[in-house]
């Protein structure tokens, strides 16, 4: 390959799954290692370098939940793409509250889940690319946003957001004090624009309400425009 092959950690305890997922991921060209249990999926996340990881979620010894929470604690950026049966919206809303950037449930198409690796890794490389760009929008405002950390600093209080979190600020900061439509900011930030991903991105921008604003339920910076969907103001008003 011209280029350095991508890592990526599939944990999964179904064995069936695993090993067709391992199996079709590693004929699209990429690296791949396993972990049969949670446990062992966060120690390999911890002690060695991935470019992304496949996450289940009901796992003996320690579900997906934690180990993604785990993961991020340890101030790992690495995308977490969660694959699993529970698929409930509050399934979903603790599985992004616990950090994961996408969420798919089983059974799913492998080209799906494909697609997703495409999207999450072409999102790593775009931020390798903002770092040399000199025409980009990181400081505005109250806010100053890091693509070298994913941190945002609101009022000199500094934030950890997830590469998710970090991608939809970016966007909005592109454009703030304009409406961004639901269909570009799900272009901009998944590559690609799914009306059922709408729920998803409304769950993404909750927690990222949570993080910087005062006050989640009465946002100064982050606002919904009704049939649009979201503006960044980060001028907060007095």
């Amino acid at each position: 390959m011209s280029e350095i092959q991508k890592r990526i950690l599939i944990v999964d305890d179904d064995d069936e799954i695993r090993e067709l997922l391992e199996f079709d991921v590693a004929q699209s060209g990429y690296f791949v290692d396993t972990a049969r249990d949670g446990m062992e999926g966060l120690n390999k996340a911890l002690n060695n370098t991935y470019d992304l990881i496949l996450l289940d979620v009901m796992m003996p010894k320690m579900n997906g939940f934690d180990v993604c929470r785990n993961i991020r604690q340890a101030k790992l950026a690495i995308p977490i793409l969660m694959l699993t049966a529970k698929g409930t919206i509050d399934d979903k809303t603790e599985g992004f509250d616990c950090g994961a950037d996408d969420y798919l449930v089983k059974p799913f198409d492998v080209q799906e889940v494909l697609l997703r690796i495409r999207v999450l890794l072409r999102r790593n490389n775009m931020e390798e690319e903002k770092n040399s760009l000199s025409d980009e929008i990181l400081s505005a405002g109250d806010l100053t946003i890091s693509p070298e950390t994913l941190e945002a600093v609101i009022v000199n209080k500094k934030v950890k957001l997830t590469p998710t979190e970090f991608e939809i600020l970016y966007c909005l900061m592109q454009h703030f004090n304009n409406p961004v439509t639901l269909a570009t900011l799900l272009d901009e930030v998944w590559g690609y624009d799914s009306n059922e991903d709408v729920r998803m991105l409304r769950v993404h921008v909750g927690g990222l309400r949570n993080k910087i604003e005062p006050d989640a339920k009465n946002p100064k910076y982050l606002h919904t425009v009704t049939n649009v969907g979201y503006k960044l103001t980060p001028f907060a008003e007095v």
